[in-house]
């Protein structure tokens, strides 16, 4: 039993596990191609579930049991979810490194001292134009202030349409990355702490940009997705 649990490829000083079982790995081999590997299935699985079509299809299912696994008609099919998988994966465990995304940076008076003018307290979208105003919109979220003395525009609204557990990954970071005081015992969570103590004065700043493209490159792939087109 313990060499069993052994085995498998060392990765950072963990030891990799598959959660794909031996009997699943066969219905794919069966049901496509014998060169499918339990990795290939992994990604299928990550990109399907990101299906727009899935996810309503599927919508009451999801909210009541695990998720139902559709067999795509076609191999094609199969090897472009799967790689879609894969790229999603990409950006989804590289948020914190990926290039960010080329937010213009509007400076006012800053003080040449990186460790106080990245410090961030709670990061606010712009004021709506009039425009928007007309549309019923009641921020300009191509616009974020950072803090007093930075602010970024030229947001691309698509941004926003990568939601995470009912809201886009940006207004996330927004929330979390806040100075914030619980009412009943007083701690102080300060985002900054992690920043100063790296000595990464920007992080949140560019932790934001990195979100953005993260968002931007999530919803190319999620767009470019193919029909489930279900074998029955």
């Amino acid at each position: 039993m313990m060499a069993k649990e052994l085995e498998g490829e060392l990765v950072d000083g963990y030891r990799r596990r598959s959660a794909i079982t031996d009997a699943i790995l066969a219905d794919f081999r069966a049901a496509y191609e014998k060169r499918i590997t339990k990795e290939d299935i992994f990604y299928y699985v990550y990109g399907v579930l990101h299906s727009p079509e899935y996810r309503t299809r599927f919508a009451s299912d999801l909210k009541k049991m695990l998720p139902r696994l559709p067999f795509t008609r076609e191999a094609a099919d199969f090897w472009r979810f799967s790689q879609a998988g894969r790229d999603l994966a990409h950006w989804h465990l590289n948020y914190e490194t990926v290039e960010p995304w080329p937010l213009q940076e509007h400076h006012n008076e800053l003080l040449s001292d990186p460790a106080k003018d990245f410090l961030v307290q709670k990061m606010t979208f712009g004021r709506p134009t009039a425009e928007q105003k007309g549309r019923g919109e009641k921020f300009d979220k191509t616009k974020i202030h950072y803090n007093a003395r930075i602010t970024l525009t030229g947001i691309p609204l698509e941004a926003y349409d990568y939601v995470v557990n009912g809201k886009p990954a940006i207004e996330w970071i927004l929330e979390r990355y806040q100075i914030t005081v619980d009412k009943d015992s007083g701690i102080r969570n300060d985002p900054n702490d992690w920043a100063r103590e790296h000595n990464q004065p920007r992080y949140i700043l560019d932790l934001l940009k990195r979100i953005v493209r993260v968002s931007l490159e999530t919803m190319k792939i999620v767009n470019a997705l193919p029909p489930l087109n279900e074998r029955r």
